[in-house]
Order: structure tokens, then sequence, then C-alpha cells
């Protein structure tokens, strides 16, 4: 890909472009951001550590929204963070008023893009950008389920001390605490999770996954979750640039699949080059359409607050 831009150059979206940088998905990488300097601090920081990791993508940053004119691709992760106690809705309200600006600058300045909506709360705002956009929902979408399904792997693999490599998760729903973690299909090389533990250790490791991240930012204190974050965004956006058709959880505009419309919710999809190219929909048993829906209910809420 020629051109990736990356909206918000604090820890994740930082993190984000050092990620994308080593893995050469781009010619250029550039971040923008608010404050003076941040966005072209980060940008010099990562560009020094080109030679040390052998890619030759060019960084750049700036205050300037003309940064990211031409992009191919908008990674979205500015908005206000959390703070400990605090909710994903929480900050519902400033970040919609963040992202409504953001979404001025990129229409105008790559209007041919796909969007990447990281900030929270994920599902509320990627709807957000869709509305604000109007543009056909293969290319907006956003990040959650890859984060949440490798959580719940790295739990997995603590428990049972086996390899990150033979563990399959999928996290489907909201990204929040009514997340569905699909247990049905999670394993380890195929083999069902309860040959090698508990219910009572599964269960837990469930509960731990939905509280992944107010884990870790209870124990930081001064910052939420970032290395994983953007690792996960490196992932989804691989599989864009290459066309590689993964099948990745990515909160979706659903229009009839799963029984919704009118709402983004954490489901499988195909990404390839043209982004979002298909919802997988999997048929739920009773059990898992239940918490399904009680998690469509939650961001349906959210959404209900929208100005």
């Amino acid at each position: 890909m020629k051109k990736i831009a990356i909206i918000g150059a604090g820890r994740v979206g930082e993190s984000t472009a050092q990620f994308l940088a080593k893995a050469d998905l781009a010619r250029e990488i550039a971040l923008l951001d608010v404050r003076e300097g941040a966005a072209a601090g980060a940008a010099l920081d990562i560009q020094e550590t080109a030679p040390l990791f052998g890619f030759d993508a060019r960084l750049v940053g700036s205050t300037d929204p003309a940064v990211i004119a031409g992009a191919e691709l908008v990674v979205i992760t500015a908005g206000l963070p959390r703070k400990p106690g605090m909710s994903r809705s929480d900050v519902l309200d400033k970040n919609v008023e963040i992202l409504d600006a953001i979404l001025e600058d990129v229409m105008r300045e790559a209007p041919d893009s796909r969007i990447l909506v990281v900030s929270n709360p994920v599902d509320v705002l990627t709807y957000r950008a869709w509305k604000k956009t109007g543009w056909d929902r293969s290319r907006i979408f956003g990040q959650a389920g890859v984060l949440d399904a490798s959580r719940m792997a790295a739990f997995i693999a603590l428990e049972t001390g086996l390899s990150t490599l033979d563990i399959q998760t999928l996290v489907l729903g909201g990204h929040g605490d009514s997340m569905v973690p699909m247990l049905r299909y999670s394993g380890i090389n195929g083999i069902p999770l309860h040959h090698f533990m508990s219910q009572e250790v599964i269960d837990r490791i469930v509960d731990r996954t939905r509280h992944g991240g107010a884990e870790i930012l209870a124990l930081k204190k001064t910052s939420s979750a970032y290395d994983a974050p953007a690792a996960a965004i490196e992932v989804m956006v691989e599989a864009i640039v290459l066309d590689r058709r993964r099948v990745l959880p990515t909160v979706a505009l659903l229009d009839g699949e799963y029984g919704a419309r009118d709402i983004a919710m954490g489901v499988p999809c195909i990404l390839g080059a043209g982004g979002m190219e298909k919802i997988v929909e999997l048929d739920l048993e009773t059990q898992e359409r239940e918490a399904f829906a009680q998690s469509l209910a939650g961001v349906q809420a959210d959404i209900a607050k929208l100005p």
C-alpha cells in the first residue's frame, strides 16, 4: 500500500505506526495529532528504528490534516482514554465529538480511503463513522474481536502451559463486558477446551477476557493497553494490504446478518483488499444467541444516545 494514515499519536497510535512500519505494510505512514509535536516526534522516533528493524517505510507526523491526503487506509485511534473505573461507554460523548471532526478531515483529504476505527466505544463509533460518511459498509469497520480473541488465547496458554501457536479462539458481540467468547469455536489444535481445563477454569478465563482491558488499566493506572491493541490492528491491516482474505472477528455494519440491522457489532468477517468483504454468519445455539442479543442491546442503548 502506498499510504496509511493513523489519526491519534498517543500510545496506541504510536505503537501501531511502529508495528506497521516494521512489517513494511506501506511506503508512507502518516500520523496526525492535535498536540503540537506529538505526531512529528513519534514519526521521527520510529523512523530511526528503520536501520535496526530493516524497513523502508517513510514516516511523517503533523498537526495539519493535509498530512493524511491520499491515504488508502485510515486508522482512527484518537479519543479520550478511559480512566480506572470507567467503562468504554463513559467516554462516548467526548469521543463522538472528536470522531466527527476527524471524519470531516478524512472525507476531505482521503475520500477514497477505508476506515478502521479503534477508538472506544468502538462499536458505536464505527456506526457513527458509517452514518457520518455515508460510505459503503465495506469501507468502514472496527477493531475489537481480534484483540479480545488474542487476550482469551493468551489466558488459555498461561493456564495450560501450552503453545499459543496451537490455540484458536473466537469472540463476538460488543467490545465490552457483554462480549461473547465463543467456546464452541475455540480449542487447542482442534481439541475442545474442556479436554484440557475444567468448566470452572474456562469460566474464569471467559470472565477475565471480558475485563481484559480494565485489568490492564487498573494495573497501569495512568494508561490503558496499547501494545496488544496495536498488534491486533497490524493483523487486520496486513489482511487488507496483502489481500489475505482472512476470517477475523471485526466490528461490522450489520444488514440483516444475525437478525440485526442498522448497528455495528463484532462478527466474523472476511478482510481483504476490498476491506470488509463479507460477514460470516454463524448458526448460533440458544445460549449463544441469547448472549449475542444481550450484547446487541447494550450497543443499541449507546447508539440511542447519539446526538
